[in-house]
């Protein structure tokens, strides 16, 4: 079974919280940490923008990766956000077979 890190950026604390609700009631992830505030810096329509944002870290599974995204597109204000995903390529045996259970619903 291969699992994932997908990450997302929000402009609100709320917003993450919702995101991370979201997934977690969904059972699309075991689980969400919110980091925040950061400073993002990034090109928007030809120039360069800073923001102050909440990063949230959602670790799941690949099979289920484009439920995860379609859950955070439908909750998320931003007209392109930030859905990246990183493959995990190890971690601890205990914490990934509870990270299976979590998300066997879907």
């Amino acid at each position: 079974m291969e699992f994932l890190e997908v990450i997302t950026t929000t402009d609100e604390e709320e917003t993450a919280e919702k995101i991370a609700k979201v997934l977690l009631e969904k059972r699309l992830a075991g689980c969400v940490q919110i980091i925040g505030p950061i400073m993002s810096w990034y090109w928007w329509k030809g120039k360069i923008e800073k923001a102050g944002e909440y990063l949230c870290l959602i670790k799941t599974r690949e099979e289920i990766y484009e439920e995860v995204e379609r859950a955070i597109r439908e909750v998320h204000p931003y007209e392109v956000p930030e859905i990246v995903a990183f493959p995990l390529v190890r971690g601890n045996h205990t914490y990934l077979q509870w990270l299976s259970e979590e998300t066997k619903g879907k």
